[in-house]
């Protein structure tokens, strides 16, 4: 077997996330001791700018604090990128563009996710940022492989999603944000859904598979399986070339 790669993990959008997705790398990693698991680089910079502000075009664009992260890490042997915050993905074309190193695209894994585990399942209720609906990231993703993404209602994505959200990040997960994620996902049910798409990655602290009556798909979790399987893989093509086949219906 070659050499493992070294994993570059660009966070701190927000710390919390990025927390958990080491976590759920450490947990996808086949290892028996310490020697066993992977080589991390963790660049948490909370200072990026808000991304949904930033899309909306109420605040400064992130990309150039991005681009010097994902530097940061190059610099320090990171043989893949792996980015623990869907929105940040608005600005992936540029990232790529400004480093040879693959980026893992973690839309186009998580809509690779959902087609293998529930094959049968084609309403996928997401809960994500305002930025990411707005920018239709998964819709990119989901709709020409024949997957409808269904949306929560303003009133609720606004009161419920971006409001947990947001809280999140600064008071930690706690029942009161639960019950505000479990009601979206419920309303999403309501109107269909047949699976949940945990889009952002302050969601699964908030909602695991197994909390609803319907599948929950862990964005965060199949990043991290992602990130395990191409830095153990013998070769990983680049991630721009990756990102082509992910929308490939």
């Amino acid at each position: 077997m070659g050499r493992r790669k070294v994993i570059g993990v660009l966070g701190g959008m927000g710390p919390a996330a990025t927390a958990d997705f080491y976590q759920k790398i450490i947990r996808a990693t086949p290892a028996a001791s310490d020697q066993d698991h992977l080589t991390v680089l963790i660049y948490s910079n909370p200072q990026v700018p808000d991304r949904t502000a930033a899309i909306r075009g109420e605040g400064p664009d992130p990309l150039p604090v991005l681009v010097a992260g994902v530097e940061l890490l190059v610099r320090g042997g990171a043989d893949l990128i792996a980015i623990p915050c869907v929105t940040a993905h608005y600005f992936y074309d540029g990232l790529q563009r400004a480093t040879a190193v693959p980026i893992l695209h973690l839309v186009g894994e998580t809509v690779t996710a959902v087609l293998s585990r529930h094959p049968g399942r084609r309403r996928v209720g997401l809960l994500a940022t305002t930025g990411t609906l707005q920018a239709r990231l998964f819709e990119a993703f989901f709709e020409p492989r024949g997957l409808q993404v269904l949306r929560p209602d303003p009133q609720v994505q606004t009161a419920l999603v971006m409001g947990a959200i947001y809280r999140v990040k600064a008071e930690g997960a706690h029942p009161a944000l639960r019950e505000r994620i479990h009601g979206a996902a419920e309303h999403l049910i309501r109107r269909g859904a047949e699976v949940i798409v945990a889009g952002c990655t302050e969601v699964p602290l908030l909602v695991q598979d197994g909390d609803l009556s319907i599948p929950v798909v862990d964005a965060t979790l199949v990043l991290a399986e992602a990130a395990v399987r191409a830095a153990l893989a013998e070769e990983f093509s680049s991630g721009a070339s990756s990102q082509r086949c992910y929308k490939d219906p």
